[in-house]
């Protein structure tokens, strides 16, 4: 058995198990299971890639965060709220 073969096996086990294992599911677990090992193996070549050193990379402006439009409704996201300094008392003197 190759090691992806093992791999697949393992995440087959997993789906089987976290969807309450389920009896008669053993082929659409192994179609699924395929897939996340595929796209792991694909992740993995994908990182795997050597970036260019940060001094080849060409210098483009700074970027400025932007706030995003809420998908639900549009709207841009209020501003985090400030933190007010902590109020002091003076100290109590003794008699």
């Amino acid at each position: 058995m190759t090691s992806n073969e093992y791999r697949i096996r393992e995440l087959a086990y997993q789906i089987w198990q976290s969807e309450g294992c389920p009896e008669g599911q053993q082929e659409r677990h192994w179609h699924m299971a395929c897939k996340l090992a595929e796209a792991e193996s694909l992740a993995g070549v994908q990182q795997a890639k050597p970036r260019k050193p940060a001094a080849t990379r060409k210098a483009g402006p700074a970027a400025k965060s932007v706030p995003v439009a809420s998908a639900a409704n549009g709207e841009m996201p209020a501003k985090p709220a400030v933190k007010k300094p902590r109020a002091t008392r003076p100290r109590p003197t003794s008699p």
